[in-house]
């Protein structure tokens, strides 16, 4: 991030502005049915009576409950913290902004911190949903990016009411030899095409094709492909991608945001359109494995999404102290180094603050683009109520093959 270039600090913000994902503890409870939850209790008991009764301060308590993306914290960030400051976190994860909003907008949640993406964080401070973060109580707080502070705050205006903690690319991943052995040594592996045209999809839906299940995500990478404004409210443009997109349908396995990251280490798909850190994360665990599947990550030539997640504490969470305790944590340089070394995503900490990051990490282009790729990264924005239906109901569409 130190060494962006490209002109006016205003371009270079507009690339930043984000709008995914990413995602992640690995083989943290999964709880994404759970309404909300019990600050005494484990992830696996009923929630539903705790969040329907927070406590009106509880900042005394020594809890904490985190509702974050799958598999996207570092491997002991959780345990050292517990610890280190006696407090008890309770960690129950999600796969999606959709399902992150909904629980939120739902109302007494009974979380202390949530991780949601750009345009989400935006229509949910509109919404009310947050309370401002105390940065007085964030002494870690200047170790932030100043670009990656100054696209959150295209969604967050002052940078208020959230922190910035991992950004990332929309892209796509795939298994190098059973690719290869269907489309030969030319594969077109750096284009949409690979996914998006029938001729290249049909040959390789017997491997397994997949794709996020992210309308917020995808229907951009696809405007673009297309040569639209990423950003079209034209139902017009939602009609010419679904048309895109039912073309190839029947090749595609399913849609999901974090079952791909397994199924890609352990050789069971082979293509995949989703999230440039969880591609890394099913690569890790392939070459930990040694299981002979050789898993590559590539920006789209035509253009990505490129998004910023990011720490934000609800207006009703009960332990707001142990929330901001958490949040400094994440900032300190050596707990941020191992949170991208096992996530690998970059972090919003500045990257000369992190040397213990993994050069091999640091210097790879899937996850620090170059100036030129970056160049064709577009940020994602806040849509009005009639384009979020509007895409809703042509995501429905498109993934029930109706």
């Amino acid at each position: 991030m130190k060494k962006l270039r490209f002109g006016a600090v205003a371009f270079v913000t507009a690339l930043l502005i984000a709008g995914c994902g990413e995602k992640k503890k690995e083989e943290q409870t999964q709880s994404d049915q759970s309404s909300a939850p019990a600050a005494s209790a484990p992830a696996s008991t009923d929630n539903q009576q705790a969040a329907a009764t927070p406590s009106s301060s509880g900042n005394g308590e020594q809890k904490l409950n985190v509702y974050n993306w799958s598999d996207y914290i570092g491997e002991h960030t959780v345990e050292d913290f517990e610890k280190a400051s006696g407090i008890k976190v309770q960690y129950d994860v999600y796969d999606s902004n959709e399902a992150l909003e909904a629980k939120l907008m739902a109302g007494n949640t009974g979380y202390d911190i949530v991780v949601p993406t750009g345009p989400f964080l935006g229509r949910q401070i509109n919404a009310g949903i947050y309370q401002k973060i105390d940065k007085t109580k964030l002494k870690n707080y200047g170790n932030l990016d100043p670009l990656i502070l100054q696209a959150e705050a295209a969604f967050d205006p002052g940078n208020n009411y959230a922190v910035p903690y991992f950004w990332g690319t929309v892209g796509i991943g795939i298994n190098v030899d059973k690719v290869k052995q269907r489309l030969g040594d030319n594969a077109p592996v750096d284009s949409l095409d690979l996914l998006l045209k029938p001729e290249y999809a049909d040959k390789l839906k017997d491997c397994g094709v997949t794709m996020l299940d992210s309308p917020s995500d995808i229907f951009p990478l696809i405007f673009n492909y297309l040569g639209k404004d990423p950003h079209t409210t034209s139902p017009d443009d939602f009609a010419a991608a679904q048309k895109v997109m039912q073309g190839i349908r029947p090749d595609i396995k399913y849609f999901h945001s974090s079952s791909y990251i397994n199924d890609l280490a352990n050789g069971e798909v082979c293509a995949v359109l989703g999230w440039s850190g969880d591609v890394f994360i099913a690569a890790s665990r392939a070459a930990d494995a040694k299981n002979g599947n050789n898993i590559e990550y590539h920006i789209p030539k035509e253009g990505s999404l490129l998004w910023v997640d990011n720490l934000a504490i609800p207006k009703d969470a009960q332990h707001v102290d142990n929330a901001l305790k958490f949040i400094d944590n994440l900032l300190d340089p050596k707990v941020a180094a191992a949170g991208v070394n096992f996530v690998t995503y970059p972090s919003s900490v500045k990257l000369e603050l992190m040397p213990d990051v993994s050069p091999d990490i640091a210097k790879n282009p899937g996850i620090y683009p170059t100036d030129d790729v970056k160049k064709k990264l577009f940020p994602d924005k806040i849509v009005d109520a009639e384009t979020e239906r509007l895409r809703t109901r042509t995501w429905t569409t498109i993934k029930t093959g109706q």
